[in-house]
């Protein structure tokens, strides 16, 4: 989960409540889904908070969310702006793996130290989560008035700046903290940034860099260079974006530019011109950023009243929407409905639901009164769920230790470091459900198989004292096209084993005692899997049925993850024991 650092004096002076105490403000926050976690040592307040609302990656946006819930400000709010003086051409050269770019002029802006680091935060913040460690987006801040562009050469006037590609051993510039002008490619091998996000343009034939008429400046998106470095001096800026999909690079534009703006800043167009030849977005190749367009969803009032279990007037219902920062017109018809506007900045509303939780959050989920739900029934466990519990309770017996870990994961860690290819006919290793568009590159899946959790968590925890024995009851799933959803579910059991002396005897033994407490016949044939031992691999058959693999883990599969003693594990179908 997210989790901004916010200076609580600058919460008091963005939201005009300087009478506010950091404990009311803390309350106030728990109401809007921020949790406080601690104190910094600079006295900072950290907040966590859900994913989904990225405007709250800075002060500004925590300070906006507050003066909507207070009710000092109401609707939909879009900020002017300027025509665009700047334009940034995309040239056919531009790497084919990062053609999309994007950006604003910020004009009159006040940086002190707090806000130089609360726009260095949300940039960072920006990156890791929506930017997907600046693979999908990455944003580039410059100081505007050491830019110089070059003419347009029209009537109109205007500057130029140019988005193309570069040899590694292309123009010289000087990164970001340093004295020394370096070529692309000696930035990946000897600055610091540089060699963190190396990764990123390794495999590209050429890479990225913005030029202005004095030379190249920018170096997306691993660093910026050192002329156009920001101070608290600066106060008119040029921010740009490049990356894989230009719909995430203008939505992270935009939150931008509202922080910006929330400090009194004007923002002013930038036209972004793709030469012919060059990949550009399908909504053409002349594009007037940023994209303040307000989007539109509608949501039923019954659906509101049902999912919130409230009798609410339409005027409430409005009031609420309008105090949540969203505007909303009443649709008569054949049921009473709303159409609801949602400002640029809000990149987390998908569905409908999004708009009801945003009703509940303004009306205060504390205030909701519980009630028993008008049914015939008595409610009462799952038997799947009377089974976990009987199962972790045995697991707990035998000296294991109960986690519970991400259904998610990525494709490196359910497979590549375990060993396993992806399809094969091997515990694990079915299709993955993969996740459309995802935030995190750390999360792009749903796992197929529990192995690669523990494991990271036996990588993640080499400092601790040995033995370790670790279990988990899960969620796996895999891609079926057969399925409603086309992912089918499962419940599994997984255990290792890490000490000196593990060997598949401990972890055998260890599953022939769960088998009997639950009274089914084990087998363990001898099997292969690329995450084991050849011949200290067997496959688990329960009952007769091929339900799970046992065995000691593959040295490779040790070393991927800097395990230094053996680790023998197991992992089977929950529904076996059944």
């Amino acid at each position: 989960m997210p989790v901004v650092d916010v200076d609580p004096d600058e919460l008091r002076r963005l939201t005009g409540h300087e009478d506010k105490s950091d404990d009311e403000f803390k309350d106030d926050l728990f109401a809007l889904g921020l949790e406080y976690e601690g104190d910094t040592e600079e006295g900072l307040m950290q907040l966590e908070f859900g994913p989904d609302r990225l405007d709250r990656l800075s002060v500004e946006g925590v300070a906006r969310s507050l003066r909507y819930q207070y009710g000092d400000d109401r609707g939909v709010y879009v900020p002017n702006t300027n025509d665009a003086d700047w334009t940034i051409e995309v040239a056919e050269s531009v790497p084919e793996e990062r053609p999309y770019v994007t950006g604003a002029v910020i004009r009159g802006v006040d940086l002190d130290e707090s806000g130089l680091d609360s726009l260095i935060q949300l940039q960072e913040k920006l990156h890791a989560t929506m930017g997907r460690k600046r693979v999908k987006g990455a944003i580039g801040i410059h100081d505007l008035t050491m830019l110089k562009g070059a003419s347009l050469g029209d009537d109109a006037g205007g500057q130029r700046i140019t988005y193309r590609g570069v040899a590694p051993d292309g123009d010289r510039f000087v990164p970001l903290d340093s004295d020394e002008e370096l070529t692309p490619g000696e930035v990946l091998e000897e600055h610091p940034t540089g060699r963190t996000y190396a990764d990123i343009v390794a495999d590209y034939g050429s890479y990225p860099a913005i030029y202005d008429e004095l030379g190249l400046f920018s170096f997306p998106p691993v660093i910026n260079g050192r002329r156009t470095e920001v101070s608290t001096d600066s106060r008119e800026l040029f921010v740009e974006l490049t990356g894989t999909d230009q719909w995430t690079i203008d939505r992270m534009c935009n939150i931008v530019c509202y922080a910006l703006a929330a400090r009194g800043a004007t923002v002013e167009e930038v036209e972004v011109r793709y030469q012919e030849g060059a990949t550009h977005p399908d909504e053409g190749a002349d594009l007037l950023r940023p994209d303040f367009e307000v989007e539109t969803k509608t949501v039923t009032h019954d659906r509101i009243e049902r999912m919130l279990g409230l009798d609410l007037e339409t005027d409430e219902v409005v009031d609420l929407f309008e105090r949540s920062g969203l505007d909303a017109d009443l649709v008569l018809g054949d049921e009473t409905a709303y159409e609801v506007s949602i400002p640029p900045y809000r990149v987390d509303v998908l569905h409908p639901l999004d708009l009801v939780d945003d009703v509940g959050r303004a009306y205060g989920f504390n205030d909701l009164v519980p009630r028993y739900p008008d049914v015939g029934t008595v409610g009462g466990r799952h038997e799947r769920s009377r089974l976990e519990d009987a199962v972790r309770t045995s697991l707990v017996g035998l000296g294991f230790e109960d986690l519970l870990n991400f259904y998610m994961t990525s494709e490196r860690e359910n497979y590549e470091r375990m060993n396993v290819e992806v399809g094969s006919d091997v515990a694990g290793g079915d299709e993955p459900a993969v996740i459309t568009g995802p935030y995190s590159e750390d999360y792009t899946m749903l796992r197929t198989w529990a192995l690669p959790s523990l494991t990271m968590v036996l990588e993640n925890n080499t400092h601790r004292a040995y033995p370790q024995d670790l279990a988990e009851i899960g969620l796996a799933a895999g891609y079926d096209p057969e399925e409603n959803t086309n992912v089918a579910e499962h419940r599994t059991v997984a255990g290792v084993l890490a000490r000196h002396d593990a060997t598949y005897e401990d972890a055998k033994g260890r599953l022939q005692a769960l088998c009997r407490d639950f009274g089914v016949d084990l087998e363990t044939p001898p099997t292969e899997h690329p995450s084991f031992i050849p011949g200290r691999v067997a496959a688990v058959v329960i009952d007769g049925e091929r339900v799970g693999v046992v065995g000691e883990l593959h040295p490779e599969v040790l070393v991927e993850h800097d395990l230094e003693l053996p680790v023998a594990a197991f992992e089977f179908r929950l529904d076996a024991l059944q």
